[in-house]
């Protein structure tokens, strides 16, 4: 964590939903996870943390360093110190050799990792996701928060086509629920270390998010070969990496917006049920 930091421990960095909230998130992730569903997708369930080295992989340590959490165990060889206001001193703590992911869609990556595809593949899944942020707002930026990701792997043509079905999908129930969602072109830091790559999403913009005023509760996401290469996915009878790309949903984002739209989690909950069925 760097000094101007925020501690992941200062109030708004952390939540626990009431019962009208979490019914209201749920029905947002089942809409979500029904979309993906009904294209095809398979869901998997992944950890809530992984190792370093399979992190590494992705140069999350080298292009997000400024969002990384790791966990490490105690410290148990002559019995760790008790934590002093509210922490545990660096010398209690043994080598971190886990990660705590920051997007859900690794997941989907290394789950594949070293397949080769019979066919083009979409996979739906739901993940906890930790950022280590320059400050908090409740449920609309925080430490810890809920991801579903559905991620296309196979050909470049079937990651568009995923892309372009949800963007109108994500639009159409945006407009059903009352929100003014703007599409707005944004970086991606997984290519900054490759100058190819780099100079490409400069030319063609590789992430797009949907925005709510100024804050993000949605985008769709072209990975072109990254993850493919970096996890070995291959797809039968095609040359080269697998493509891959994801749409993402920030659960406790949507909630913030609905609750500022309609004003109570039951209110934003019904709405939400009549937006879904008239989006297909």
């Amino acid at each position: 964590m760097t000094a101007e930091a925020t501690p992941v421990t200062h109030t708004g960095a952390l939540t626990i939903l009431d019962p009208d909230q979490t019914d209201l998130l749920r029905e947002l992730d089942g809409v979500f996870a029904g979309w993906g569903r009904a294209a095809g997708a398979r869901e998997i369930l992944p950890p809530p943390m992984y190792p370093v080295a399979d992190l590494e992989k992705f140069d999350v340590y080298t292009n997000f360093p400024h969002l990384a959490l790791v966990a490490a165990p105690l410290e148990l060889d002559g019995g760790p110190d008790a934590p002093a206001d509210g922490r545990f001193a660096p010398a209690a703590l043994r080598e971190a050799r886990l990660g705590l992911p920051h997007a859900t869609c690794f997941g989907a990556y290394l789950f594949h990792e070293g397949v080769e595809l019979e066919h083009d593949t979409l996979i739906t899944l739901v993940n906890r996701c930790f950022r280590n942020e320059d400050h908090y707002v409740p449920l609309r930026r925080l430490a810890s928060f809920q991801m579903r990701e559905i991620v296309a792997l196979g050909s470049y043509a079937h990651t568009q086509r995923v892309l372009a079905d949800f963007t109108e999908r994500i639009t159409a129930f945006g407009a059903a629920l009352g929100l003014r969602l703007d599409r707005v072109a944004a970086t991606d830091p997984f290519f900054e270390n490759d100058g190819a790559r780099a100079l490409m999403s400069r030319l063609s913009p590789v992430k797009y998010e949907f925005q709510a005023g100024d804050l993000a509760i949605a985008s769709v996401n072209t990975h072109r070969n990254f993850f493919g290469e970096r996890c070995r996915i291959r797809l039968a009878g095609e040359p080269g990496h697998a493509y891959t790309s994801c749409v993402a949903f920030g659960l406790e984002r949507w909630l913030a917006v609905l609750l500022d739209t309609h004003g109570s989690a039951p209110e934003a909950h019904a709405a939400v049920r009549d937006a879904a069925a008239s989006v297909r």
